[in-house]
C-alpha cells in the first residue's frame, strides 16, 4: 500500500502537467507568406493550418499513452461553414455529419455529433448567438437545428416546401436563413421561430432577384448574400430593400466564378471566398476591390470564412516580428491535406 502511495505522489504532478498545457501547437511555417507581396504594404499574413486535434492539443505524451493507451488524432474531414464565438471555433463538417468544436482557451478539440432529435445530416453553416446558442443550417434535414451552449437539443424549424437552408445568421431580434431552394432569404423571430417575411419581395425584378443564395452575413443593418447562381454579392436593407450588388461573372479581379462564404470586418470591409479562384477577395464598404489573398497552393476548394478579434493571443507567436496582428481570418478548404487556413490581418509596426 505504501509503495502505491509513493508512486502516486511521484506521478501526480506529471499527470496534471501533461493535461494543463493549453497552448496552440500548430507549427510556424518555414517561409513567410504575405499578401500583397512587396513593394506593396502587407495586409495579410498566412499563419498556419489546423488539420487535426493534434494541432490544438499537441502530440500525446508517453506518460499519457502509458496511462490511457494511444489516442489517434481526430481529423477535420470535409469542412464547409465556420464560425467563431469568444475563444471557440465551430466547424461544420459534412464529412462527419457533425461539427468540430475547438476551444483555444482549453486547448481542446472535440466532435459534436448529436443523436436523437438533434441528429445532423448535412451541416453546412452555423451561427452562435450572444447567449451561446448554436443554430445549424442542415441541408438534408431541411431545417435549422438549435442547441444550447452545452450542446443540448432545443428546437428545429423551417418551412416545409421549397426549403433547403444553406446558411443562418442572427441580428438583433431576427434570424436570417439562406434558402437556396426557394431562391430567397427567410426571416424568423428569435423567440418562437415563426416566419416573419422573405427577401426579396414576392415578385422580384432582375436586379434584386436571388438565384442561388448560399451564404449570408448581417451587419450594420445590411444583409449581404452570396448569390452563387448570379456570381454576385447582393446587398439588402434589414427590411429587405435591395441596395446594390458587388461583383459579377468573370475571371478578372473584382469578379466571381463560384462565390461562397462571406464575412465583414469592423470597418465594413467585405470578404468573399471564391471556390474556383481559390482565393478571398476584399472589398471596401462601397464595393470597390481592395486586394485578394490565397490562391493555388494555399487554398483548395475553399468554402467558409470567419473573422475573430478574440483569439489573437493564441496566434501572436506565429506573426512576423515586423507586423502587429489586428484580427484573425479562418478559411475552410474542402479538399487537400490542409483543412483550416489561419490568416492574420496585420499592420506594419511603427
Amino acid at each position: 500500500m505504501c509503495r502505491i502511495s509513493i508512486w502516486l505522489i511521484i506521478l501526480f504532478p506529471f499527470f496534471f502537467s501533461s493535461c494543463s498545457n493549453y497552448v496552440l501547437k500548430s507549427p510556424k511555417p518555414d517561409n513567410l507568406i504575405i499578401f500583397p507581396p512587396p513593394p506593396d504594404t502587407t495586409r495579410i499574413q498566412f499563419l498556419t493550418f489546423i488539420n487535426t486535434s493534434q494541432d490544438i492539443s499537441g502530440k500525446q505524451s508517453r506518460f499519457s499513452k502509458f496511462m490511457f493507451g494511444e489516442q489517434k488524432p481526430k481529423p477535420i474531414v470535409r469542412p464547409y461553414g465556420i464560425q467563431t464565438w469568444k475563444n471557440r471555433l465551430y466547424i461544420c463538417d459534412t464529412g462527419i455529419g457533425g461539427i468540430e468544436l475547438i476551444d483555444f482557451s482549453e486547448g481542446s478539440f472535440d466532435y459534436f455529433q448529436p443523436g436523437g432529435k438533434g441528429q445532423l445530416k448535412l451541416p453546412l453553416n452555423c451561427f452562435v448567438d450572444d447567449a451561446g446558442k448554436l443554430f445549424v443550417a442542415d441541408g438534408n434535414r431541411k431545417q435549422i437545428v438549435v442547441f444550447d451552449e452545452e450542446g443540448k437539443y432545443l428546437d428545429a424549424f423551417g418551412e416545409t416546401e421549397n426549403f433547403k437552408p444553406t446558411d443562418v445568421a442572427i441580428y438583433k431580434d431576427k434570424i436570417f436563413v439562406a434558402n437556396i431552394l426557394g431562391h430567397q432569404i427567410c426571416v424568423y423571430d428569435t423567440i418562437e421561430h415563426k416566419l416573419l417575411y422573405t427577401i426579396p419581395e414576392q415578385q422580384p425584378d432582375k436586379n434584386n432577384r436571388l438565384y442561388q443564395p448560399t451564404n449570408i452575413t448581417v451587419t450594420n443593418d445590411m444583409i449581404y448574400v452570396s448569390d452563387f447562381g448570379d456570381f454576385t454579392i447582393k446587398v439588402y436593407s434589414i427590411n429587405g430593400k435591395f441596395i446594390t450588388s458587388v461583383g459579377g461573372y468573370g475571371r478578372s479581379p473584382g469578379q466571381f466564378t463560384r462565390p461562397k462564404g462571406i464575412e465583414t470586418d469592423r470597418k465594413g470591409n467585405l470578404f468573399v471566398v471564391d471556390a474556383a479562384f481559390e482565393n478571398v477577395q476584399i472589398f471596401d464598404s462601397h464595393g470597390s476591390l481592395l486586394m485578394f489573398f490565397g490562391g493555388t497552393g494555399n487554398m483548395n476548394l475553399p468554402a467558409g470564412i470567419s473573422i475573430s478579434y478574440d483569439d489573437l493571443s493564441y496566434f501572436n507567436d506565429l506573426v512576423d516580428e515586423s507586423y502587429t496582428l489586428k484580427y484573425l481570418i479562418f478559411v475552410t478548404n474542402q479538399f487537400g491535406s490542409n483543412k483550416i487556413g489561419v490568416y492574420g490581418f496585420v499592420e506594419p509596426r511603427e
